[in-house]
């Protein structure tokens, strides 16, 4: 199935950063666009620039955590566009503080909204897509499969996603279902600023980062050829390959440089409290 020639593509998250660099890079090849996002005015811009752009584009406004209304979206967008060919999962939330210092439910907000909401949207997309023979992409990170200090929910959330979602791939094999998991290190998007401390507030600080600050759109250009090859694991840029397979043969090498690193992160903040 060429990605292109009137295909549909479902991303969720979908009004602003990797999500929307997504949708620009699909649309691009003639695919029609469904996005969904819970800011409905970021979302009414995308579809006006995409449509500016010559791209088909549809929009509608859903909290991702909620099931039925999955379901209800699902539903429209298959009777609106016809099919259902792709479902890109872009929808996150982040967490920035050490556990000690963070509410349950700031780590069950994380959890809702990076497991559950794409749980919700595979489950009502899983009918149609295998109808379609089509393609699921999961938008994780390297925190899907190394530790970060500070980050205890979204890791737990993102590890839960590989579980799930390497698993549904075995699931759907012989129904011609691909699952793409897509691991990028730090991308230059305001995604931080719209995650969590831990007592539930919005961050108001810079994050520590390491590496390579990536852009969206080339996480999107990752994603557009993973998910035309059906490759099941994508992991950038390369110091994100290091970071795999170091995490993997030196776990405890990995853990300590990973402490040394993003432990200041957290000095820095109690001495500026104290």
């Amino acid at each position: 199935m060429s990605l292109s020639h009137g295909k549909v593509v479902l991303i969720t998250g979908g009004a602003g950063g990797i999500g929307a660099a997504i949708a620009r890079r699909f649309g691009k090849q003639g695919t029609h666009i469904a996005l969904v996002d819970l800011d409905e005015q970021q979302l009414r811009n995308q579809v006006q620039s995409l449509t500016e752009m010559g791209i088909s584009a549809k929009a509608w406004t859903v909290d991702v955590t909620d099931h039925p209304s999955a379901t209800q979206v699902i539903q429209q967008i298959t009777e609106h566009f016809g099919s259902l060919d792709v479902l890109v999962l872009s929808a996150g939330l982040t967490q920035v503080s050490l556990f000690q210092d963070t509410q349950v439910d700031v780590i069950r907000r994380v959890m809702e909204v990076n497991f559950f909401g794409a749980v919700n949207f595979a489950q009502a997309s899983l009918p149609a897509l295998i109808a379609s023979h089509g393609r699921i992409v999961v938008l994780s990170s390297i925190a899907g499969f190394a530790p970060l200090i500070g980050r205890t929910g979204y890791c737990a959330s993102k590890h839960a996603l590989h579980g799930f979602f390497d698993t549904l791939r075995a699931e759907l094999t012989n129904q011609s279902v691909s699952v793409t998991i897509v691991c990028p290190s730090f991308v230059a998007t305001e995604f931080a600023t719209k995650g969590l401390q831990g007592d539930g507030s919005k961050i108001n600080f810079d994050r520590s980062t390491t590496g390579r600050m990536l852009q969206p759109d080339q996480v999107a250009d990752a994603v557009f050829h993973a998910c035309q090859k059906r490759r099941p694991l994508v992991v950038l840029p390369s110091l994100g390959k290091v970071a795999y397979w170091i995490s993997r043969v030196a776990p405890s090498w990995y853990q300590h440089m990973m402490s040394k690193r993003f432990s200041q992160e957290f000095e820095r903040q109690h001495s500026r409290t104290s």
